[in-house]
């Protein structure tokens, strides 16, 4: 057996446990770790309704059009999990210039007492599937939904304060609230 060979076996015995301990032994342990003390988030932050049916994820974004409900970003894929990401026009781009024009029609018809239409709901967030509004944009809403619910505005100035994001996350941030969350909440309220 000349040296090359005395070299080759070793070599193949350390591949082989590397092999193991990579992809077999890591996964498990990082699998394990995260569902025994992390059970909701490695499980996808998934949000039920009262029945126990899966409602949606909290860490990504869902498109609602029901007028009774707080509503979120656009989304040009459609807040489809499946792909992030979104198209980079720049900002002469004409389809850009006509979708944003669109949005804020379309907000300003479906809030005609909010005022100014908040940026982030008429624009896409990076990838497409945000779950985040602005707390601006989620006030912008409120005479509308306190319209179509018949609850006073306040209820929902109240609900839009307990979901802002914590403090730490506003140092860092803009402020913020969920809006899944938002609304599963505005739904208890009937």
């Amino acid at each position: 057996m000349n040296k090359q060979e005395s070299n080759l076996i070793p070599a193949l015995r350390l591949g082989l446990v590397c092999l193991v301990l990579c992809s077999v032994m890591y996964p498990l342990a990082v699998t394990g770790i995260g569902q025994l003390f992390f059970s909701y988030q490695a499980n996808g932050s998934l949000t039920e309704d009262e029945n126990d049916n899966v409602i949606g994820s909290e860490l990504i974004g869902q498109t609602f059009t029901d007028p009774a409900l707080f509503q979120g970003r656009v989304s040009s894929i459609e807040n489809d999990a499946a792909g992030s990401g979104t198209p980079n026009y720049a900002p002469s781009n004409p389809e850009l210039i006509s979708r944003t024009r669109d949005a804020i029609e379309a907000q300003q018809l479906a809030n005609p007492d909010g005022g100014r239409v908040p940026q982030d709901l008429v624009t896409n967030s990076g990838s497409g599937l945000d779950p985040h509004i602005s707390v601006e944009a989620a006030e912008f809403q409120v005479p509308r939904i306190a319209e179509v619910r018949g609850i006073p505005e306040e209820e929902l100035y109240n609900l839009i304060e307990r979901h802002r994001t914590s403090q730490l996350e506003e140092m860092l941030e803009a402020p913020a609230v969920n809006v899944l969350k938002m609304n599963v909440d505005l739904q208890a309220l009937r």
